[in-house]
């Protein structure tokens, strides 16, 4: 064989080498065994163009053209199609009374959660209002272990004793009833995090509504202060429970509301975009420069509670208009196929694997106990000594008489 056909097949075969290697793609977590993932040769990386934010006191902006890659492109895709899923069993454990008491669904803003844990770290510390199954999966709560608590079972990621509102994993601070209440609870997590000297920042996530309590300015006003590393996230859905921002709030420009904090205002329902936004919200203030504000314009589908009649505050076709145009995984899932980073059917099978594990945890949830009476008083006092509280004291053994 002459050096020359020698050197030319050398070059070619490291040219199919790498030309594999961009094409090869490891398989997502949670994405293992659909069998086109294991056959199929997609885009490994693109480019993608998104909307530009407003920005507010900020001398730089997030870019508009971003990087995406086919193993975050469908992990994304992913979460967002479970979370889906979830409210919408949720929706229907609500329906056949399974669920009770409270019951805030997240879809429709899928994007603003799987969005914000994909630029910070898993160590960074989160915490938001009662609209909250979105972020506990995302922070880590196993989908059993929600489902279970939505049914308030022994199983439950809080042992059934919290329900829709009240979940925690070891980053994620709940899930709060009181509108606006966890506002000054991240700015102590923040300060947690400057004072122990940790590379670790807080999030705060609060409504449009939560936006006019009294205690986010003044939690604002303390944390720029301060300098405290804490990202105030607003997910602005248009309408604080039953009335529009319009009606309710005389400054609709959420990301402007910190004062001398620095904001960004960001299209809630494009992930690439919340993304991008958190990036930088998140270097601003692992920098040292404190806090910052990010709003997110987002929608959610269902009313403000489950069992309300949303149509009194808005129309129907309001909604299906926001359904059909601006629907955070339907857009996802165009940038997907039009980028060639995946098949309509692999997409389809991914969908279908998060309607199954929603299936599958539900099923363990029903099959789960009831927490006892007998342990209605545990886990409120941190020591043993007997305290009787409006003449009950939590020690006195209960006994169910049904």
């Amino acid at each position: 064989m002459s050096g020359n056909r020698l050197r030319i097949m050398r070059q070619a075969g490291s040219m199919a080498f790498f030309f594999t290697s961009i094409i090869t793609q490891r398989i997502p977590v949670g994405l293992k065994g659909t069998a086109a993932l294991r056959s199929a040769s997609f885009t490994a990386k693109a480019a993608i163009q998104i909307k530009k934010c407003d920005v507010y006191l900020m001398d730089e902006a997030p870019s508009t053209q971003v990087l995406l890659t086919r193993d975050d492109a469908l992990q994304y895709y992913f979460t967002m199609q479970t979370i889906r899923s979830l409210e919408l069993k949720a929706k229907q454990l609500f329906e056949q009374k399974i669920i009770r008491g409270a019951c805030h669904l997240y879809t429709g803003q899928e994007a603003c959660a799987v969005g914000i844990n994909a630029a910070v770290k898993p160590t960074d510390y989160l915490i938001t209002g009662y609209r909250s199954h979105g972020f506990i999966f995302t922070r880590g709560g196993s989908l059993r272990a929600i489902v279970a608590e939505l049914a308030g079972r022994k199983t439950g990621i809080s042992k059934g004793r919290g329900g829709s509102m009240h979940m925690y994993t070891s980053t994620f601070f709940g899930g709060h009833g009181v509108v606006g209440a966890q506002v000054p609870l991240g700015a102590g997590l923040a300060f947690a995090c400057k004072y122990q000297k940790k590379d670790e920042l807080c999030i705060c996530v609060y409504g449009d509504g939560a936006a006019n309590q009294g205690q986010v300015a003044e939690t604002m006003n303390m944390a720029a202060l301060w300098k405290l590393p804490i990202i105030f996230v607003c997910e602005n859905n248009q309408y604080a429970k039953g009335t529009s921002v319009e009606r309710c709030t005389v400054n609709t420009n959420f990301y402007k509301r910190g004062d001398v904090i620095p904001g960004l205002r960001v299209d809630g329902m494009d992930i690439l975009c919340v993304r991008e936004a958190t990036r930088l919200a998140s270097d601003h203030c692992r920098s040292g420069k404190g806090p910052i504000v990010l709003e997110l314009q987002t929608y959610r589908y269902f009313g403000h509670i489950q069992g309300e009649d949303e149509n009194k505050y808005r129309s129907v076709d309001e909604v299906d208009e926001v359904r059909r145009n601006r629907d955070p995984i339907s857009q996802f899932e165009d940038h997907i196929i039009s980028n060639n980073m995946a098949s309509t059917e692999e997409l389809r099978q991914i969908e279908e694997k998060s309607k199954t594990d929603v299936e599958e945890a539900t099923q363990f949830a029903m099959q789960s106990p009831e927490p006892s009476v007998e342990e209605l008083s545990n886990y409120i006092y941190s020591n043993n000594i007997p305290q009787d509280v409006h003449g009950v004291n939590p020690w006195t053994k209960l006994k169910s008489v049904s």
